[in-house]
């Protein structure tokens, strides 16, 4: 029973990518294109950056009825009965992992051999970006206008499965994080 204890942390992400930029547009004064008139001064010294996230999915935990136990406060988990293959379906009836691994524990005061944080949930993917510019309208003056959108793509960041085995969603993803996309405007004052 111990050892099946022993497993990841909750929190644990084995894999996080990022990658950062940030880029002068090559328009105004002294650059490749609208280098003078009108144009070289709204278009010039506008700068762009993002942040690029790939992060793998957490683990998570499978229960299932502690009523065969009979013990107080302990938590059961499933028998895993076959491989356990990953469907990757979102929503009501489309399993992310194939439920049909799983079977309840059926002898009276008995574990289940599935052991703590033995599945990971989804990979998810992010894009910020910023777009902003700076003027110096006085000497000491400098103000900066910027645009930021958080999750530019709107790319939906879903959560764990149901661990469950008593639910009819078992190992299906019925719901995402509340982290669409966000744009922000924001004027910066440095004196």
């Amino acid at each position: 029973i111990l050892r099946k204890n022993r497993a990841p942390a909750g929190y644990n992400t084995p894999q996080i990518f990022q990658m950062s930029y940030i880029y002068e547009l090559p328009f105004g004064s002294g650059k490749n294109w609208a280098s003078s008139g009108a144009a070289a001064k709204i278009l010039g010294g506008w700068q762009t950056s993002g942040i690029f996230s790939a992060v793998a999915g957490q683990p998570f935990q499978l229960t299932d009825s502690g009523a065969s136990l009979n013990a107080v406060d302990q938590q059961q988990t499933p028998n895993q009965i076959g491989p356990v293959k990953k469907l990757g379906g979102i929503g009501s009836g489309n399993p992310f992992y194939d439920p049909s691994a799983f079977a309840s524990v059926t002898t009276p005061g008995t574990y289940g051999n599935v052991g703590r944080n033995s599945l990971r949930g989804p990979d998810s993917i992010n894009f910020d970006f910023s777009l902003f510019r700076t003027f110096r309208p006085l000497e000491k003056l400098e103000v900066q206008f910027r645009v930021d959108a958080a999750n530019l793509f709107n790319t939906p960041h879903f959560d764990n499965p149901n661990g469950d085995f008593t639910s009819s969603d078992f190992l299906t993803i019925t719901s995402a994080r509340n982290d669409e996309r966000q744009f922000r405007f924001g004027l910066r004052l440095a004196f």
